[in-house]
């Protein structure tokens, strides 16, 4: 089967740029005849750019000086349209038997477009919860207005759900994104979990021998990201840790508009920066407790990285994270008001907090990039049969 992949993001730090460099890799691995489309990194001029390596033919395509910032690396183009030749030469060249989008960005956009003009099956993957993004997005304002924030996270999600509802078959991370989108659109809705790199993500890069104790965060340090609550976990554990005398610290990988604050509120955590690579997983391996405040988050792909090093996870029950964690088993699942308590306790007990860390290891070991995206290609072929 021909696909045509036309992603959110690819080469940014986010889970859609993840997923999208997992599923040319595994198009790549299987010799699959595969067209990736996407966006160069914001800031990057020139022209678009055809290459093709074995079975996989990628189309990069620079963003103009009119691209807005949606994140310190992320971009919108209102101008992209004038890639439309390039595009549409690629997609014609290709002969794509499906064609799949992850969301309403410039290049979803144009593939639904595509796939409407010349009859070929669509198909859309949920990524990114854009509606409750919009009502935590007007910050104070929401909070003053609460019935404002409500209206445009209702909006949103009306407005979003109709642009899927193209689609002959929809994906989700989790089984609860997968019911409402089939309740709002009317479509199919496969479940398409994530999957980590057990060899680069493992306990054996643990390199820490101090005996304090460190809490990590990896990700967007934005608003959506209920970062506001680490500092609130850092004030629970501060006083959990010095009533038993032992020392606590934060390591908060990523950047974002909130960075500035949380460095203020956490004059004593770490702030590396993005790392990628070997320098994350080893960053993750000297973890003792990941922590993952979001309650937006489909998934979380961070969460699962966290586990494949050996580090069990504490999230809320809002959002994907709580469908990886098992509670008690590979880390802790609770309500956000409860959470900083929750890892407090979990601290003090080093025995239940080991006996996680191997649990949390053994159920990376069971995800698999190729046996996720085998199932993506079974939904592939339900589409064609619609």
């Amino acid at each position: 089967m021909r696909v045509a992949y036309l992603p959110d993001s690819f080469h940014e730090v986010n889970g859609v740029a993840h997923t999208s460099r997992n599923f040319q890799a595994y198009a790549q691995r299987h010799g699959l005849p595969f067209l990736c489309v996407r966006a160069a990194l914001p800031g990057v001029r020139g022209h678009a750019t055809l290459a093709t390596e074995g079975t996989v033919t990628t189309l990069t395509l620079p963003r103009s000086r009119a691209a807005f910032a949606l994140e310190k690396d992320l971009s919108f183009d209102p101008l992209f349209a004038r890639h439309y030749d390039a595009i549409s030469r690629a997609l014609h060249t290709f002969q794509p038997d499906v064609v799949h989008i992850t969301g309403p960005s410039e290049l979803g956009i144009f593939g639904a477009y595509f796939a409407w003009r010349h009859g070929i099956p669509l198909v859309a993957s949920w990524h990114t919860n854009l509606h409750e993004y919009a009502g935590r997005r007007l910050g104070a304002i929401g909070r003053r207005l609460p019935a404002l924030a409500r209206a445009a996270e209702a909006a949103t999600l009306t407005a979003t759900t109709r642009f899927y509802r193209m689609a002959c078959v929809l994906y989700a991370p989790n089984e609860e994104l997968c019911a409402m989108l089939e309740r709002r659109t009317g479509r199919p809705c496969r479940v398409m979990r994530r999957g980590v790199d057990t060899q680069l993500f493992t306990p054996a890069r643990r390199t820490r021998s101090s005996a304090a104790c460190v809490l990590g965060y990896v990700g967007r340090l934005s608003i959506e990201k209920n970062v506001a609550l680490l500092p609130q976990v850092q004030a629970a554990v501060h006083n959990a840790t010095n009533d038993a005398g032992t020392t606590a610290r934060f390591c908060i990988v990523g950047h974002g508009a909130e960075e500035a604050t949380l460095r203020a509120a956490m004059p004593t955590a770490q702030f590396p920066g993005v790392l990628r690579g070997e320098a994350l997983a080893t960053a993750y391996a000297d973890m003792d407790l990941f922590v993952f405040p979001s309650e937006t988050d489909t998934f979380g792909n961070v969460v699962l990285e966290a586990l494949a090093s050996g580090v069990p996870a504490a999230v809320t029950t809002g959002g994907g994270p709580k469908f990886i964690v098992q509670h008690g088993t590979t880390g802790i699942v609770h309500q956000a008001d409860d959470l900083p308590a929750a890892i407090a306790r979990l601290l003090q007990d080093p025995a239940q907090l080991q006996a996680m860390r191997t649990s949390a290891r053994n159920y990376a070991l069971t995800c698999s990039w190729d046996a996720i995206f085998d199932d993506v290609y079974a939904g592939y072929t339900q589409s064609l049969s619609l």
